[in-house]
């Protein structure tokens, strides 16, 4: 089968496309016949050696969408969906024509969603749904997330309107604001010039004049600025801080507002624990309380390295591999 391999981390040059065996099951094991694979940023980050729990040699490759073709006869033929911090780090993820998982992290992909789609689930959900989960967002949560046109930000609007949240979508560019829109959700672009914050502020508070619940800051960059934004006992999701993670804030306009940061890592979900939300997450989906992601790129396995020195270079935009299957 086609599978993307690295024997070694620190290099892309490690990172090769090769003829590998098929998957042996172990019992309580199924084999996925890979339909489609996003391309995470942790994906680089792990061939990279930059997270410690990496073993090698590995395939990577966290999130996935496919058919079950070997396990227990009731689910042989099943449509899935996926994702877990095992895959592509300790066990061989989904950057492969098949890969396998244990039966405790299947999960039924929803009838509404295309593999490329619901492949490019995984990591972008898990991740914002530990935010609204975690920052307790329910209806009429005043609820602003930064960078709302990336796929984690999606994804937190999408879960935040289907709890009824008062929803507010931040871009930096006013291109992505049509899109938001025709969505049915409030957007707004912000400024990138200096005192930068201060606009950011402005911003929020022409909705939000006391302030929102909570702030979901998907860049990593508005952690001080959301802050100082937040109405009384507010909350800010964090899920990335830029350079070597040391970010200056006032810990006085913090306790003083009441306020809280939670701070939110997807990498701490197995798949068991992915597979019982994204089961609730394809009955959001196929129920239309849930628009599909759009604007996904898919490419061809074979350009598999490619891509990812794109990634590295600074591609942007949601992108999933496509095997073939011989």
């Amino acid at each position: 089968m086609q599978a993307l391999r690295f024997n070694q981390t620190g290099d892309l040059n490690y990172l090769e496309l090769v003829d590998f065996p098929i998957p042996t099951l172990q019992e309580h094991e199924v084999l996925i016949e890979v339909r489609a694979a996003r391309l995470n940023r942790n994906d680089l980050s792990n061939v990279m050696g930059r997270l410690p729990y990496t073993t090698t040699p590995r395939t990577p490759g966290r999130d996935y969408a496919g058919i079950i073709k070997q396990g227990p006869p009731e689910l042989i033929g099943k449509e899935v969906w996926g994702t877990g911090k095992e895959n592509g780090f300790i066990q061989d993820g989904s950057h492969a024509a098949f890969m396998k998982i244990h039966r405790d992290a299947v999960s039924i992909k929803p009838k509404s969603l295309s593999f490329a789609q619901a492949a490019n689930c995984g990591t972008p959900y898990m991740t914002a749904w530990h935010a609204v989960e975690g920052c307790q967002v329910k209806e009429k949560t005043k609820f602003v997330v930064i960078g709302a046109n990336g796929a984690v930000g999606n994804a937190a609007i999408e879960l935040a309107m289907s709890r009824k949240a008062d929803v507010l979508a931040l871009v930096r560019q006013e291109s992505h604001l049509p899109e938001l829109q025709l969505r049915g959700v409030k957007a707004a672009s912000f400024s990138s010039e200096p005192n930068q914050g201060d606009h950011l502020n402005k911003t929020i508070q022409q909705y939000f004049p006391d302030g929102p619940d909570v702030i979901f800051d998907t860049t990593g960059h508005w952690l001080s600025a959301s802050i100082d934004a937040l109405g009384t006992y507010g909350k800010v999701a964090v899920i990335v801080a830029p350079g070597n993670g040391q970010v200056t804030i006032s810990v006085r306009n913090l306790y003083r507002n009441g306020g809280s940061i939670v701070g939110v890592n997807s990498l701490l979900y197995s798949g068991k624990e992915s597979a019982l939300i994204m089961n609730q997450l394809a009955l959001d989906f196929d129920a239309g309380l849930m628009h599909p992601p759009q604007n996904i790129v898919e490419h061809d396995l074979v350009d598999a390295k490619k891509i990812y020195q794109s990634l590295q270079s600074g591609l942007s935009g949601m992108h999933v591999f496509i095997p073939q299957h011989g």
